[in-house]
């Protein structure tokens, strides 16, 4: 029973290992995943206000794009 703890915590250190090495040389692959985390929230965002918003026709909305 004590093999499992102590795999158990070589796991953990091994993961943490893993996870701050990307942080040190992959700055950009995680710099990407907040950027996308945070386009994500915005859209969640402008769907809920959308939500609450009277409907509008197509053309209202082509004639916005236009100009």
């Amino acid at each position: 029973m004590a093999d499992v703890g102590i795999e158990d915590n070589r796991i953990k250190d091994l993961v943490k290992s893993a996870l701050i090495e990307v942080l040190e040389e992959r700055r950009d692959l995680v710099l990407n995943l907040v950027e996308e985390a945070l386009e994500d929230l915005g859209m969640v965002h402008a769907i809920r206000e959308g939500e609450q918003s009277p409907p509008v026709g197509r053309a209202e909305v082509f004639r916005i794009l236009e100009t």
